[in-house]
């Protein structure tokens, strides 16, 4: 498997590449991974790049959930339930810091593609059932079920974040609400998803991925755009071209 789609993974399907390559026995090799105050400086004083583009930054320091936080997981789990459409742009920020970017096109339920931009040859596409991550160049996929990756959470038609999920804490400062979502799998490890919102509106903002390894992946949305219906063609996966 290549590094390029090693990032695709880790970075798109959220937390599912450690757990699924851990119980089929894939090595994963990593960069070493970067303290806290080493990856604030380096994403830090400045919130986009000089092209305009938003950087991914850290949330604040999460307090545990407790019951007077419910109503911001409440809000969350609502904002991500009336998303039926949703296209936009992204960044994103490896654990070695490198950056790649591109553009997403989500339609509830289940569906949603990710286009990197050049030169990386990946794609990335639900069709509802599957996931699989398209390599343009040596023209290979490698599918995995949805339902064993955390994408399913974003993309169910409705998600009670505090009934269908395990939240491990809840953060709020002026700007950004964030969601603290733990995964443990007995083999692997835990894994944690942090999702950002802006706290203004409560639109998706982006999300940090924590392996079991600690390897963070963080993923910024930016440019969104809820009004237009993707072409369901964009969320067509050629299981034929797998067998081949």
């Amino acid at each position: 498997m290549t590094s390029a789609r090693l990032a695709a993974l880790v970075g798109v399907v959220l937390i599912a590449l450690p757990v699924l390559a851990a119980a089929q026995g894939i090595p994963i090799p990593q960069p070493a991974p970067k303290s806290r105050n080493q990856a604030a400086r380096s994403l830090s004083p400045m919130p986009t790049d000089t092209a305009g583009r938003p950087i991914p930054i850290r949330p604040p320091e999460a307090a545990a959930y407790d019951g007077s936080q419910r109503a911001l997981v409440d809000r969350a789990s609502n904002y991500l339930s009336s998303l039926q459409s949703l296209t936009g742009d992204f960044v994103q920020i490896g654990p070695d810091g490198s950056r790649s970017m591109g553009k997403f096109y989500l339609q509830k339920p289940g569906r949603v593609r990710f286009e990197y931009e050049p030169p990386s040859p990946i794609e990335f596409i639900a069709d509802g059932y599957s996931v699989i991550v398209r390599d343009r160049n040596l023209a290979t996929q490698d599918i995995y079920p949805l339902s064993q990756t955390p994408l399913r959470y974003l993309l169910a038609d409705q998600i009670d974040l505090a009934r269908d999920t395990k939240i491990a804490a809840v953060s709020q400062d002026n700007n950004f609400i964030g969601v603290t979502i733990e995964e443990r799998q007995l083999l692997v490890g835990t894994s944690r998803l942090v999702l950002m919102f802006s706290a203004k509106d409560m639109q998706l903002r982006e999300w940090t991925v924590t392996d079991p390894q600690g390897y963070e992946t963080m993923v910024a949305v930016y440019n969104l755009d809820a009004s237009h219906r993707p072409d369901p063609g964009l969320f067509t996966i050629n299981y034929y071209q797998r067998a081949q």
